[in-house]
């Protein structure tokens, strides 16, 4: 285990070790910069004899020729060191691999030999170690492959963390105590204070105010540390490249996923390619993986036309550096494209490749309009043969690779990157599991294909605004004092075509400008499901380098024998136990491999055990070992995509640990959340990189119907969680290594719809109180009126102090709390039902959306009004509240000036309801002031039924007012 105080070297990110006498190794007294003794000894002899940072002479007692104490620097047991020895000879790990192709084929099913030789190798790299230390042999890390003059900001940190202003901090922190403490106090005052005559209404508003303070508790506490980082993307350069020339950066692969293509154009998927393909990135270390899980011959089509368009496109943007690099939003832009451009030609090459793109989008447009209807025998493809998706139910795996190293350059001669079209295999009587089982077929053709060992997934109508994108993730995942543990990067959502005032909260900028933030100074933001950088290892499952090793057992690790014997009280065990038997830990973590001996190393890594798991492909499960990523150099490209074609079939994830515990995880339609949550449960930590340019950029549903259920999926999916095995209020204590802070946000994220049942009910007594004459609170006392204007004045001081260090502007956030209660009262209410019935009844309930007007003006689509189920509850309270009000004032006409005083409270409530709802009747009147006359009549209908049955029925009168108002008939008593 790594000792905690050691700190690591700023070259290689290994711990620096400790020095002959038993300390610390230091290698410069001036200033204690982190060095280990093998980069001292590569940076004297390489005649860089001063410090780094300060300048001062390093010590030269460590040229020595001494044994390095390896045992305190944790034993350096990941993948690279069991291929140091092949690096020391002028290979890169990521060329490396134990596994040729022509042993997976004559092997069979089998492929015992593989392991056998892996075991082998095991003992030979583990001798050649002993041998290394002996003859003082040194590893020369990645870092070190450049010029000797380089320069001192190539070894500065590649990125920092710039923390909130202590003046900004510090009074939001005293404010939301201040809160705690009026809330107590608030609540002691409402719960010892019931009101007699309307205890029903008291109760019913004690009992959501308890549950919103709850609510209130769960969001506001993880925003305790939020923080900002800084990226430097110029260290990055200086340090990976020289002159042009790749001296390590590591390759990504993009997913791009897609189902319809009729209801997501081509065109923006398109454009989502093309802006892939030209990022600022070595394009030998780009690969573009596109699912299409509608096996549609459509998008086959104008992925080959987008390929052909690519050749002119990419180098078009490199060589004027355009942003951003999707043309369709580049050419759109409103602004001085001639800012900045200096080359004469531009111009002209700029119209030429406007008018490329315009016959470019006619091509799509016409395979669209062919796509319309489909013919009677399917699809055919242009060499005559059915096109094999035709039926998008049950049609065979298809991979098609184009452009990259053996497909056609760009215009201009270079290599562009691969660009990979993927359809997984389909049958019925087989569980897909929708988008995240696409993510994880996407997982396996991709390490067949290139195995990079980071992965960016986009949804298809997200492209890449910010072409340097790829350059901010790697900031943080190379750099090794931060990258160590991260699983993923995670970019803020950045939306084109939305209206100035954001009517319906599309934008989400409190979310992903304050509560991400938050979480990032904890253990990082929740994985949102596009624009995501991941490291390929957290998705494997395996858990992070910082975790400890397992110590060596005296037998295998599962013995049966072993289990039965009381473990020794030390705390690695413990927590090895617990984080195995707590989280069903599918695999383990790759330094632990090199702690056990060849026998229990061959049980350990056991082809049977790793089948299990990964599923019945060798090549994939040697992959999975490569920390480093890459292929085998003497890989027959026909033989991997065979084999890529067996890892897309239906069966392959059959008794695997697919969408258990590896991969994106099953079981919910945010499997976003799920599959971060449990990242952060085997102790890594997420990044929230917010570059000043928007990495990414997509579309967002602008009218109310869309809008609305775009959240009723969103809060449905966190209904499944809750109902789930994953459910953070009892999953992955044991570990200990999900902090509380962080537990309490995910616990957020899937209560968060339950607030719809206290909030509708909360809604509706504004209403009640104004039609019945009664009140939720007594008359106030001077004591009492002090609580209330604290509990007010301490909300309204943690908003603006929040917007404060934000930099969130007011109507963001105001649209952001009249949206909470929109969606409250509709979706989530519809997403509590629907999940209980999903998950208990096993019904699965579609409310659809059906069009029923449209306007092709500029923001058309906010005006297009769709009828939907989800209308009908909010319709009923804006109604209630209205009606509520002018019963309230007559009433208040007819009984005197001693009745205003009560009115102004009640009717402070009802006003406080229709503010929040004010966006929602907007949308409901649209641009022409109408309304469909269904909503009307339902809304009516329901309100006018329950004003009737109040009055007959009056369940909150005490039963005195009941018994005098027995007698009276009459109405003239």
């Amino acid at each position: 285990m790594m000792d905690s105080g050691v700190p690591l070297c700023n070259a290689c990110g290994e711990p620096v070790g400790s020095s002959s006498s038993g300390e610390v190794f230091v290698a410069c007294h001036g200033c204690n910069y982190p060095l280990c003794r093998p980069c001292l000894n590569d940076e004297i002899k390489e005649g860089r004899q001063n410090c780094l940072r300060c300048g001062e002479p390093y010590v030269h007692v460590a040229v020595e020729k001494e044994d390095v104490n390896y045992e305190d620097q944790g034993a350096r047991s990941t993948l690279a060191s069991h291929l140091e020895d092949y690096q020391d000879e002028g290979g890169h790990a990521r060329n490396l691999s134990s596994l040729s192709m022509v042993e997976s084929e004559t092997n069979g099913e089998s492929g015992n030999p593989i392991w056998k030789n892996r075991v082998e190798s095991w003992k030979e790299k583990k001798k050649e170690k002993k041998s290394s230390k002996k003859d003082g042999k040194t590893q020369i890390p990645v870092e070190q492959h450049m010029e000797e003059n380089e320069s001192l900001e190539a070894w500065q940190p590649l990125s920092s963390v710039v923390p909130i202003s202590r003046n900004k901090l510090t009074p939001y922190r005293a404010v939301i105590i201040m809160r705690l403490i009026v809330l107590g106090l608030f609540f002691n005052y409402r719960i010892t204070n019931p009101v007699d005559s309307a205890y029903g209404l008291w109760l019913t508003s004690v009992i959501c105010e308890i549950w919103f303070a709850f609510s209130w508790v769960l969001d506001q506490f993880p925003k305790w540390s939020p923080i900002n980082r800084e990226t430097y993307i110029d260290r990055l350069s200086a340090r990976y490249e020289n002159n042009g020339e790749d001296y390590g950066l590591a390759a990504v692969d993009f997913f791009v996923s897609t189902v319809d293509p009729l209801k997501e154009p081509p065109l923006i998927t398109a454009n989502t390619v093309l802006s892939i393909l030209s990022v600022d990135y070595p394009v030998e270390k780009v690969s573009c993986y596109v699912s299409d899980d509608g096996s549609a011959m459509l998008t086959f089509e104008a992925l080959v036309e987008t390929a052909e368009f690519a050749r002119k496109w990419v180098p078009f943007c490199k060589k004027y550096s355009i942003e951003p690099r999707a043309p369709e939003f580049y050419f759109s832009q409103k602004i001085d494209y001639l800012k900045d451009k200096v080359q004469p030609s531009f111009v002209k090459e700029r119209r030429a490749m406007k008018r490329d793109y315009e016959e470019y989008k006619v091509r799509i447009n016409a395979l669209v309009a062919k796509a319309q209807k489909t013919p009677e025998e399917g699809w055919v493809m242009q060499d005559g043969t059915p096109w094999p998706g035709n039926n998008p139910r049950d049609h065979p795996g298809m991979i098609q690779v184009f452009l990259g190293h053996s497909g056609v350059p760009d215009m201009e001669g270079n290599v562009l990157p691969r660009l990979v079209y993927v359809s997984r295999e389909k049958r019925p009587g087989y569980q897909h599991h929708k988008k995240a089982g696409a993510m994880n077929a996407l997982v396996r053709v991709s390490a067949i294909l290139t195995n990079a060992p980071y992965i960016l997934n986009l949804d298809c109508d997200h492209y890449v605004n910010n072409s340097k994108a790829v350059r901010e993730a790697m900031c943080f995942m190379m750099d090794p004092q931060v990258g160590r543990d991260v699983c993923y990067v995670q970019f803020p959502q950045r939306f084109d075509g939305i209206d100035r005032s954001d009517r319906y909260a599309n934008r989400n900028i409190v979310f992903f400008d304050i509560n991400m933030k938050g979480l990032d100074g904890i253990q990082g933001p929740v994985y949102v499901g596009t624009g995501c950088v991941f490291n390929r290892q957290a998705l494997y499952g395996y858990g992070p380098p910082s975790l400890p090793a397992l110590p060596k057992s005296s037998c295998c690790a599962w013995c049966c024998c072993c289990r039965s014997k009381k473990a020794p009280k030390d705390q690695t065990e413990v927590y090895r136990d617990s984080r195995r038997e707590d989280l069903n830990a599918a695999i383990f973590n790759l330094r632990e491999i090199d702690n056990y001996d060849e026998y229990e190393r061959s049980l350990l890594i056991s082809q049977m055990s790793f089948e299990k798991t990964f599923g019945l492909s060798s090549v994939f499960i040697e992959s999975t070992l490569m920390e480093n990523g890459g292929v085998a150099e003497s890989a027959n490209p026909s033989t991997l995509i065979q084999e890529a074609i067996h890892v897309i079939s239906c069966g392959y994830e059959e008794k695997t640990e697919w969408g258990k515990e590896i991969g994106w995880i099953y079981g919910s339609v945010t499997e976003d959340i799920l599959s971060g949550f449990k990242m952060h449960c085997r102790g890594w930590r997420s990044i929230y990189c917010m570059p000043v340019r928007p990495a990414f950029k997509g579309s967002a549903p602008i009218n109310l119907s869309d809008r609305l259920h775009q959240v009723l999926r969103w809060a449905l999916g966190s209904v499944e969680i809750f109902l789930s095995r994953h459910c953070p209020l009892w999953y992955g204590y044991g570990g200990g290594r999900l902090k509380w802070l962080q537990r309490l946000a995910y616990i957020n994220t899937i209560v968060y719809p339950f607030t719809a049942l206290p909030l509708i009910a909360y809604c509706s007594l504004p209403a009640i109180c104004l039609l019945t004459g009664k009140f939720i609170i007594p008359t106030l006392s001077n004591i009492a009126s002090v609580w209330f204007l604290g509990l007010f004045i301490s909300i309204i001081l943690t908003s603006v102090l929040e917007l404060r260090w934000s930099g969130v502007g007011i109507e963001d956030w105001w649209r952001n709390e009249q949206f909470w209660v929109i969606g409250g009262v509709s979706a989530h209410l519809f997403a509590v039902f629907q999940g209980f019935l999903k998950m208990l009844a096993g019904l699965d309930t579609n409310f659809t959306v059906t069009a029923k007007a449209s306007d092709d003006t500029e923001f058309g689509e906010l005006y297009v009004f769709k009828w939907t189920t989800l209308l009908i509850p909010p319709t009923t309270l804006l109604i209630l509240n209205l009606v509520g009000v002018v019963a309230g004032f007559s009433d208040a006409l007819n009984s005197g000036y001693e009745s205003w005083g009560p009115l102004f409270g009640k009717v402070f409530f009802a006003l406080w309801v229709i503010l929040h709802l004010y966006p929602f009747l907007k949308g409901l009147m649209g641009r022409q002031n109408r309304t469909p006359t269904i909503v009307v009549l339902w809304s009516v209908l329901l309100a006018s039924v329950f004003s009737l049955l109040w009055v007959k029925i009056d369940p909150f009168l005490s039963s005195s007012d009941g018994s005098k108002s027995e007698g009276c008939i009459s109405i003239d008593c």
